[in-house]
């Protein structure tokens, strides 16, 4: 099975956030990479995925409450 590798850029602008914070979540642990050498990272497409399903809200409907009387 082939998992594609993605560099941090692709994960970046494929999420619509900064570079700095995809290696701020790789460093802290909260997404898995894969490090080609010292200054190379690449997230496994799976790992892509795992993360944003773990951080996916459960769908239900949310309303505010109704401020008027």
């Amino acid at each position: 099975m082939s998992d594609e590798l993605l560099t941090v850029e692709q994960v970046a602008a494929e999420l619509q956030m900064h570079p700095d914070t995809i290696r701020r979540y790789i460093r802290e642990k909260k997404l898995r990479a894969v490090r080609l050498s010292a200054r190379d990272l690449r997230v496994r497409r799976s790992e892509l995925e795992s993360f944003l399903k773990e951080r996916d809200t459960d769908g239900e409907s949310r309303t505010m409450p109704d401020d008027q009387p």
